[in-house]
């Protein structure tokens, strides 16, 4: 594994610094953290079609405002606090398909033509939702596969980040990658039948 850059060191140090209830480290915490989170939030949104209701900076703020939450568990370091982020940005992604596709099947809409963008819209929303069913199923006998899929496919972390996360060795973050994708093909294949 690599030695962490200093900016890297400080963002560990000043989430230490806020779990334990200093408030002006998350002051200074933002800005090192910003860039990264952007491009995770435009990660998410490049895999979506133009003209997507839910925009970056709209999922860039909703995740702000889940990982300020006091809730939280205390955050081991940057790669912690990335790989809650990349989870978070999933769970927003799914409850936004979930809601177009609740108002698809009629809550209290007005009924409209769909063009081709809406077409387009509804196969991605339901794309989404039955990968985070697979994704939920997984979980349920392998929580940790379930894990490395979310930080290696939707948070872009590198094997060696997810790896110190976990707290195993890389080889064993590569066998359950390739394990999950798999399962998640055959499982995804078996639900398109």
């Amino acid at each position: 594994m690599t030695t962490p850059s200093p900016s890297q060191q400080e963002v560990t140090q000043l989430l230490g610094d806020w779990s334990g209830g200093d408030e002006g480290a998350l002051e200074k915490l933002i800005p090192l953290v910003q860039p990264e989170l952007h491009r995770l939030a435009h990660y998410y949104m490049s895999r979506e079609r133009a003209g997507h209701t839910l925009q970056t900076t709209a999922l860039l703020n909703e995740a702000y405002l889940q990982l300020t939450d006091k809730t939280q568990p205390p955050w081991q370091n940057r790669t912690h606090f990335m790989a809650v982020a990349a989870q978070l940005m999933r769970r927003i992604m799914v409850d936004h398909a979930r809601a177009r596709h609740a108002l698809k099947r009629g809550a209290g809409a007005i009924r409209v033509t769909l063009d081709e963008t809406a077409l387009v819209t509804e196969e991605r929303a339901e794309e989404l939702l039955a990968l985070d069913e697979a994704l939920e199923k997984l979980a349920e006998f392998d929580r940790r596969r379930c894990e490395i899929v979310e930080m290696r496919y939707f948070g872009g972390l590198t094997v060696e980040e997810i790896a110190d996360v976990l707290k195993v060795h890389p080889n064993t973050v590569m066998r359950d990658w390739r394990a999950a994708k798999a399962w998640l093909y055959a499982e995804l294949s078996t639900e398109g039948c």
